[in-house]
């Protein structure tokens, strides 16, 4: 792995955020936000009883990366790091209208499917990551109320 490499994953695992959050999604119904989750990575985290989880991440990036450039590095730590299968990608706007990419990956946990999404925005010298997964079957049901809840997120 080269330098750039190894920045690029340093980057996208440290994910930081300023006080208060600079982007709005609406918790799903159904869904519990998760209190102090800023140790773990997050800015947002929201779960379903069957454990099905959304959550955003906020990462400051000066404006230094593309879109273009974000969906490949994580797409390349998702699959080659993490073994997941890239299902579909997307473009995507954020309810303010910001473009955005949606990744849809997938893989078997323990022998059960599991899907994982990503929706990526880069504005505002930051990278945006709302993230949406579960095992496959609570996923499923659970469908609908993450698009929805994705279409709330817009950037302040």
């Amino acid at each position: 792995m080269n330098t750039l490499q190894r920045i690029v994953l340093a980057a996208t695992l440290a994910f930081a955020t300023a006080c208060g959050r600079p982007f709005d999604v609406k918790t799903p119904n159904g869904f519990f936000e998760l209190q102090d989750q800023s140790d773990e990575g997050y800015a947002y985290r929201s779960t379903s009883a069957e454990g099905v989880v959304l959550a955003v991440r906020v990462v400051d990036d000066d404006g230094r990366g593309s879109l273009a450039f974000w969906e490949k590095a994580i797409t390349q730590k998702i699959r080659d790091e993490r073994g997941y299968a890239l299902l579909a990608t997307t473009d995507v706007k954020a309810a303010d209208g910001t473009a955005g990419r949606s990744l849809r990956f997938a893989h078997d946990e323990s022998g059960k499917p599991f899907d994982y999404w990503l929706t990526v925005f880069v504005a505002k010298k930051r990278l945006f990551i709302v993230e949406a997964g579960g095992d496959r079957p609570a996923f499923e049901k659970e469908k609908g109320t993450i698009e929805a809840a994705i279409a709330t997120f817009k950037l302040d």
